[in-house]
């Protein structure tokens, strides 16, 4: 299947068209899009061992992708992120960021990447690269091969580290994102730092979000980044920096290996102020918020008609509802996770 084809007849006026602008007068302008539910790690903190996944028929086609995601560049999205589960098991997807491309071509969009465990990085890196993605995101919370096996519940760790190797190699830019969790990797993760910034990769840590039965007790995963920021501290000189993203991180350089760290603190900081981005499914279920249940269909204007005009209904609609911050909080009575949906289902 190739979907590489002519260019979708989108209708823009001269320059970069007006973004969306949702009800608090925050420009929407970054879209994640999962491309698939599936992945070949079933991490502590993401997935249950035993994953009950979508049937492929409900999943949106790579052609579906494309335009859903052509529609919102049409609208104002600058940067692109393709997400799972692992985006890189969803066959076909080489053709996928082979068609997206063409709107970097154009100067459409600024920005077209990827979130991976890196399993299949060794694979496609060179790919990728030549697709016009200049860096991308890998999930890494060990650096150890036993403990990487129990958090992956699956994974091999020798294979996202050749996976990294390759992805430098081909000139991509990568950052590493760890998830911090208690009494698992609290005392690796200065060392997960130094090493990062050792490799010149960027590095995020992640406090664990409570989004879907995962078979474990969220208070015992849950590690909140002031205690390791303070923890960090005492090894490393930490310096705020201005630096943005796109996304909820805050950042330090730090002084000792002049990398970038930086902290997402869903639980203890509502960093809602200043989203810009929403979230589309694999089934082209639009998320305006990761921690809120609302949501809109746009896999049925997506199918009613060829023409876009349905679609860019729903997706403006949609938009008025985007709600001004998450509501991310852990049952301490029932442990029971904020939301029932896995983060595989909304993407990383």
């Amino acid at each position: 299947m190739n979907i590489a084809g002519p260019p979708l007849n989108l209708h823009r006026a001269a320059g970069h068209p007006a973004p969306l602008i949702d009800p608090f007068a925050r420009a929407i302008t970054y879209l994640r899009v999962s491309v698939t539910d599936r992945c070949d790690f079933r991490c502590v903190y993401c997935m249950s061992e035993h994953m009950s996944f979508l049937p492929k028929a409900d999943l949106l086609s790579l052609e579906e992708l494309d335009r859903l995601c052509s529609a919102f560049v049409a609208k104002g999205v600058r940067k692109l992120r393709l997400t799972g589960g692992e985006p890189l098991v969803r066959r076909g997807m080489m053709t996928l960021f082979a068609s997206l491309s063409r709107h970097l071509k154009s100067g459409a969009l600024d920005e077209l990447t990827l979130t991976t465990n890196g399993s299949q990085l060794a694979k496609y890196a060179a790919e990728l690269k030549g697709h016009g993605v200049e860096r991308v995101n890998v999930s890494l919370d060990t650096l150890d091969p036993d403990k990487f096996r129990a958090i992956t519940r699956w994974g091999d760790l020798a294979q996202v580290m050749a996976g990294i190797d390759a992805a430098q190699a081909a000139g991509l830019k990568v950052k590493i994102n760890a998830v911090a969790l208690k009494g698992v990797n609290e005392d690796e993760l200065a060392g997960i730092v130094a090493w990062a910034h050792g490799r010149g990769m960027d590095i995020t840590i992640i406090e664990v979000m409570p989004l879907g039965d995962v078979g474990d007790d969220r208070l015992g995963q849950y590690l909140p980044l002031s205690m390791v920021r303070s923890r960090l501290a005492e090894r490393f000189t930490l310096d705020d920096i201005d630096h943005q993203s796109g996304g909820p991180a805050r950042y330090v350089r730090v002084k000792e290996t002049g990398g970038r760290l930086g902290f997402i603190t869903p639980m203890t900081h509502n960093f809602c102020e200043s989203c810009n981005r929403v979230r589309i499914t694999c089934t082209g279920t639009l998320y305006m918020c990761l921690g809120q249940e609302d949501a809109a269909d746009l896999r049925a204007p997506l199918r009613a008609s060829e023409g876009n005009d349905l679609l860019n209904a729903a997706i403006d609609e949609a938009i008025t509802r985007k709600p001004k911050g998450h509501d991310f909080v852990i049952d301490r009575r029932q442990k029971r996770p904020a939301l029932s949906r896995h983060m595989s289902v909304t993407g990383g």
